[in-house]
């Protein structure tokens, strides 16, 4: 059940409203797939990863973007959503942007290395450090892929990630977030 609401919304919009989950609605959805439906972890990843690549192509269309192939950042936290955010960054490669990937924290999963190896073979780079200026970061992509943490997050957000968040706060590129903005 989709709520309504949501920041600049007003009865007078003649816009349709923003929809979206409850984090309780999020995760009553996530154990149902995985518990009636049967769905595993990695299929369940590989469809978020391809349902946010091809909102994000929707979106930020590679040829309305100024640089050719256009230049992605995701950047993947060590859970679920950091996973999602691999699938995403080799659909977007395959839609015609040029991913990169920044992966800090990589959890030691067979389902995670995996992730990693498939991006690493598809040319997908790995940067070893996150720029730590905003301003390096708007030069050198134009969209920014937000997979630190899902709905599912619960407690403070500890180093390196406290330091991204606050690099991502003072980006001018949009940035895409998988779940909900971290």
């Amino acid at each position: 059940r989709p709520r309504s609401g949501g920041p600049g919304e007003s009865a007078g919009m003649a816009s349709p409203a923003v929809k979206y989950l409850s984090q309780e609605e999020a995760q009553a959805v996530d154990e149902e797939l995985f518990n009636e439906y049967q769905f595993s972890v990695d299929q369940l990843m590989e469809l978020a990863g391809l349902s946010c690549a091809t909102a994000i192509a929707k979106a930020y269309p590679p040829k309305s973007m100024s640089r050719s192939p256009p230049a992605v950042l995701v950047i993947c936290g060590p859970g679920n959503n950091g996973g999602d955010g691999l699938v995403c960054a080799r659909h977007l490669k395959l839609f015609g942007y040029q991913p990169t990937v920044y992966y800090p924290k990589r959890p030691n999963k067979p389902l995670f290395t995996a992730l990693v190896t498939q991006c690493q073979k598809m040319e997908i780079p790995f940067l070893g450090e996150m720029p730590s200026e905003p301003m390096l970061i708007d030069e050198l992509y134009e969209l920014v892929v937000d997979a630190i943490f899902g709905f599912s997050f619960k407690g403070d957000v500890r180093e390196p990630f406290r330091s991204i968040l606050s690099v991502l706060h003072g980006l001018t590129v949009p940035i895409a977030s998988i779940d909900i903005p971290s």
